[in-house]
């Protein structure tokens, strides 16, 4: 599988951003995809899954009603809806497909090679 994010780029404080991650080779079927993300010095973090055929929604509780992941099954394409964004929010967020174990852990067998979010103030 290939993933491919797009959408990053500079936003204000409290603006909005959408992020798409299409991916190629195979369909998703069964599997879960995520969000991740990794900003400077720091660690990467879960932000969001979904399961792809049940769109089941899990988040990270700092993004909890302010981002929202969601799926186009038809065109394979998964995206994030972030709002109210912060600076510290600022890092290059990843998408990947196929977790080996629990999907909020690193554990992914696919990434993508990242797209860069940038919050000013």
């Amino acid at each position: 599988v290939q993933l491919v994010e797009s959408g990053g780029g500079l936003v204000q404080t409290g603006g909005s951003l959408r992020l798409s991650c299409a991916a190629s080779g195979r369909t998703i079927g069964a599997g879960f995809m995520a969000w991740f993300r990794q900003a400077p010095a720091k660690e990467r973090e879960f932000v969001a899954a979904i399961g792809w055929n049940g769109g089941s929604t899990h988040y990270a509780d700092s993004v909890k009603d302010r981002f929202t992941i969601s799926r186009d099954i038809a065109k394979n394409t998964l995206y994030l809806q972030m709002s109210s964004l912060k600076p510290e929010e600022s890092a290059v967020y990843y998408c990947a497909a196929f977790p080996r174990d629990d999907f909020r852990r690193e554990g992914y067998r696919h990434w993508g090679q990242g797209t860069q979010v940038t919050v000013f103030s």
